[in-house]
């Protein structure tokens, strides 16, 4: 059996080295967690050969795959080894799906800053992670004032993973809460990581007092940022 080409002008037809795209969708039933994770064993695949890899039927795998495909997970591009009839699709796993496989990143971190035996070198990498950030957010952050450079930087947080949002409070101050630590792996062990976090947001607020009033790696459910403006 052969799956037919979707139409040219289909979205979801798009090449396998599309960029990644925004955050991938959950909940993503467990059935289809394991074609992702069969597709990604094999790298690509027609819809007869994943049915048969999992022990399912046809219309089961081309279900599947096709609502990975709306969701823009998975790719689908013509066999070019197709020889008679209809072409055949391949698919293949996106760039936007990396989020849902294990990654080990703070582990490696943690083994990486493990090997620096001078305490001044860790904190040294941190202050340059800071600057660095610094110097990207005041690009954004430029001729705003105090409560556009809270909301741009809240926009930059939750770009780098921590689904930030902010408010204003009555008396003029600001709130900035992370509900996701996007370094916690490494903040756990290595203190300076959370004191770069902060330096970094009061760097880019100088207006303002920033503190932090809680802490995930504390225990909290989050961490938040209460900014009063200084007086003029």
């Amino acid at each position: 059996m052969t799956d037919s080409a979707p139409p040219r002008d289909d979205p979801d037809r798009q090449p396998l080295d599309r960029p990644a795209g925004t955050a991938v969708p959950l909940p993503l039933s467990e059935a289809r967690r394991d074609v992702l994770y069969a597709l990604k064993r094999r790298g690509d695949a027609t819809v007869d050969e994943m049915a048969d890899a999992l022990a399912i039927t046809v219309a089961g795998a081309r279900q599947h795959l096709t609502a990975l495909v709306d969701q823009g997970l998975v790719a689908a591009r013509e066999d070019a080894a197709t020889t008679r009839g209809r072409p055949r699709l391949r698919y293949r796993v996106t760039h936007a799906a990396d989020g849902i496989f294990p990654k080990a990143y703070g582990e490696l971190t943690n083994e990486l800053l493990g090997y620096l035996d001078d305490p001044a070198l860790e904190e040294a990498l941190f202050d340059r992670r800071r600057d660095q950030r610094i110097a990207a957010a005041e690009a954004r952050l430029a001729g705003l004032d105090l409560e556009g450079r809270v909301a741009e930087l809240t926009r930059i947080l939750d770009e780098d993973g921590y689904m930030a949002a902010w408010e204003r409070l009555d008396d003029a101050s600001f709130v900035i809460a992370e509900q996701n630590c996007a370094i916690a792996a490494v903040a756990r062990a290595h203190p300076c990581a959370c004191r770069s976090e902060i330096d970094f947001i009061r760097a880019v607020l100088p207006t303002a007092e920033v503190e932090r009033t809680s802490h995930i790696v504390s225990g909290d459910v989050r961490c938040a940022y209460l900014i009063t403006p200084r007086p003029r």
